[in-house]
């Protein structure tokens, strides 16, 4: 990598779809006007990405051999961004245009007290997913496992306001995180002690605590397939399980 680039990113692999991995890191080096460098940190139990993935200039690859998390997995590249204005939380499942970068930049680039900004996110079909929220509590985890209360969760969705314009949010997922890299480091990147699940939340509580924002810009969008993992898998739903009670002893 070089002694500077304006942006890097870092996408964490679990057994992924070749497919869709392979079109969300084309999206990144597709992008224009910046210098750009993409890490892929494996948490597979076998090494099987293709060559043409892991042998590019622009892209470092990582082999963990063994699940670290994902919290975990991406603090790994904390020391290697330092040289980096910008730094992107990627999932492995997001593709977007070049340009979109590039407006979201322009827009948290002057903006001292915000620490990350999030573009609209869209299901492949075009449907909105709702991916700001506001900070949740036991009750509101409970209703959105079981689907029910809805007019709570679509409240704590933000459902109740115009999301076509740009807004200050509690929290926001964790699929598409554009972090101001200074920021980033200043806080650590995520806390390791989550497995899975609830790091994005715990992030954007950390943000609060050092006095700065997050950004919902819904002028430039981007599309997530979106899992839903804890919903189908017992394993997942334990691991979310964990989370929730070790943010709610924390917070």
């Amino acid at each position: 990598m070089n002694n500077y680039t304006d942006i890097t990113a870092c996408i964490v692999l679990y057994n992924e779809n070749i497919n869709d991995l392979e079109n969300t890191v084309n999206s990144f080096l597709n992008i224009s006007y910046f210098t750009k460098h993409l890490f892929l940190v494996d948490n597979s139990p076998q090494q099987n990405l293709p060559l043409s993935l892991k042998n590019q200039p622009d892209i470092t690859y990582i082999f963990n051999n063994e699940n670290l998390g994902f919290a975990k997995a991406q603090n790994l590249v904390l020391d290697k961004i330092k040289n980096s204005k910008y730094h992107l939380v990627l999932n492995p499942d997001v593709t977007f245009k070049p340009n979109v970068i590039q407006h979201l930049i322009e827009t948290l680039r002057n903006k001292t007290n915000i620490a990350v900004i999030t573009p609209k996110i869209q299901f492949p079909n075009g449907k909105h997913q709702y991916n700001v929220r506001k900070y949740p509590t036991f009750f509101d985890l409970i209703i959105r496992k079981l689907n029910i209360f809805r007019s709570r969760i679509h409240e704590q969705e933000y459902r109740d306001q115009d999301l076509t314009k740009p807004f200050f949010p509690e929290a926001i997922h964790g699929c598409f995180m554009l972090f101001k890299t200074e920021d980033f480091v200043t806080l650590n990147g995520f806390d390791e002690r989550y497995f899975l699940y609830m790091e994005d939340i715990d992030i954007c509580k950390k943000i609060d605590l050092i006095g700065k924002k997050k950004l919902y810009y819904p002028k430039v969008k981007v599309s997530h397939v979106l899992k839903q993992g804890s919903s189908k898998n017992i394993k997942l739903f334990l691991y979310h399980l964990s989370s929730a009670f070790k943010y709610f002893v924390k917070w």
